[in-house]
């Protein structure tokens, strides 16, 4: 007989994920929900796993200033599970103040032990907790200086390059930001219901809500617990979450006449897939003769973008397609009039929503993403038909990525970039430098960058 498994916590499964995260360097989220789900977490005891792990991310530097302070070896000596455990530890005891000081350091404990530690070990990382208590009015504070960020949570080699690129206050303006949870922004589907009509509805279920100030669709929500599946009109797709930097880049296909080719070439889990759907079709599916394409290599993300596209109404109007778009464009099919290219990037412009992003870049990805950047900008304008319009999107705040590319991309071509003033509100006009849409990461808008892009005329 099998003996009966430990129930696994939520410090278990923090201490878990940050392990695979820094073996493995996977994206935090698919990572974290897959143990959540195969542990069994309620939902409480989800978001407090979140909240320990991104809470971390955010916090990193900050813990092994403190380490390096209560421990006597150099942090690289101690043995991976009791290093996450005593950051798992430390940052209940210095960051969350409703969480009694003996449950952070027993739960974290019993965590090692539960892993099958050694005892030494186990009393090592005990120990160091209950010092970190005792000296808690000594130990330097979390809270940074006000006139100097001395702890920026970031790896030196992203805060040189920005502060290279930006200036010393600008660096400093985007570590702070990312290092705070940023709002939860949604996308509503405004074919099917008003934006303000979602917000009273929100209202009427006790959810606080608030405009977004620079797209039109976008909806804040403020509380910080507040799951997806809690907000109304989730299981009518109501809404989709979507920054406001990301809801905009679909605005550059504007206008969005009917009798067009549609194509999303990077099109990932279908958020920009179904703006363009909305702006296509909206309630008119049955009389658009449009036709929107979503190309998705990664097999498990293209299972993601059937599942998102499963309950929108209009969604066999689309057509979406697992292949690289290499594979896609040697098919042959006939030339697209509007095409967005969300591309692949570093992602440095939502480490906020994603912090662990910033542990798991290496400063020459760069360089090599830059190149698969260029490389796709000329695949998709070969796809371009004439008169046609595309997008080059990135969620990265790095000028390799984005102006580097355009500019080579626009050398020697017979492409031109159209300035984006024209088709985005007047509220997001101060982000737009040389005419492309680069707002650096803030309190409302995510680090983003997108160029609109027209054939030149004859």
């Amino acid at each position: 007989m099998k003996p009966k498994q430990t129930k696994r916590t939520p410090r278990y499964t923090a201490i878990e994920t940050l392990l695979i995260l820094a073996r493995d360097r996977q994206p935090v989220k698919p990572v974290l929900e897959k143990l959540c789900s195969q542990y069994g977490l309620s939902p409480i005891d989800r978001n407090l796993a979140k909240n320990l792990v991104y809470g971390i991310l955010r916090n990193r530097s900050y813990l092994d200033s403190l380490l390096q302070i209560l421990c006597r070896q150099p942090l690289n000596k101690i043995k991976p599970k009791v290093y996450h455990a005593l950051c798992v530890g430390l940052y209940q005891l210095f960051f969350l103040d409703r969480i009694p000081e003996s449950a952070a350091v027993n739960e974290s404990v019993q965590a090692l032990r539960m892993m099958k530690v050694p005892p030494q070990l186990v009393g090592f990382a005990n120990g160091v907790l209950r010092q970190s208590i005792r000296q808690k009015n000594t130990l330097p504070s979390p809270k940074p200086p006000e006139n100097k960020d001395d702890c920026l949570n970031h790896p030196a080699w992203l805060t040189t390059r920005w502060h290279e690129h930006y200036g010393d206050e600008k660096m400093v303006a985007i570590c702070r930001n990312n290092g705070t949870d940023p709002l939860l922004a949604l996308r509503i589907d405004t074919s099917r219901i008003s934006r303000d009509d979602y917000i009273a509805l929100c209202a009427k279920n006790s959810i606080d809500a608030e405009k977004g100030k620079f797209s039109p669709s976008a909806v804040l929500i403020p509380e910080k617990n507040m799951t997806i599946d809690q907000l109304p009109g989730f299981s009518e797709a109501l809404f989709h979450v979507q920054d406001q930097s990301a809801q905009l880049a679909s605005l550059l296909l504007s206008p969005a006449e009917t009798g067009r080719r549609w194509l999303d070439c990077c099109a990932g889990l279908g958020g920009k897939t179904i703006h363009l759907g909305e702006m296509i079709f909206g309630s008119q599916s049955g009389n658009n003769p449009s036709d929107l394409t979503a190309v998705e290599p990664e097999y498990h993300r293209y299972q993601k973008l059937l599942e998102n596209m499963g309950n929108i109404p209009w969604s066999d109007h689309v057509h979406c397609i697992n292949a690289s778009l290499e594979e896609f464009a040697a098919s042959r099919p006939q030339p697209f009039d509007r095409i967005l290219l969300d591309a692949p990037c570093s992602g440095t412009g939502v480490i906020g929503r994603h912090p662990d992003i910033r542990w798991n870049r290496r400063e020459e990805d760069i360089e090599q993403y830059a190149k698969t950047q260029l490389s796709l900008l000329q695949l998709a304008a070969s796809l371009l038909a004439p008169n046609g319009i595309f997008v080059y999107a990135t969620c990265s705040i790095e000028p390799e990525e984005n102006f580097g590319v355009i500019d080579s991309f626009l050398t020697d071509s017979n492409f031109m970039l159209t300035d984006c003033k024209t088709y985005l509100p007047e509220t997001v006009w101060p982000y737009i430098h040389k005419g492309c849409f680069s707002p650096l990461p803030s309190a409302e808008l995510d680090g983003f960058f997108a160029a609109r892009i027209i054939a030149k005329a004859d």
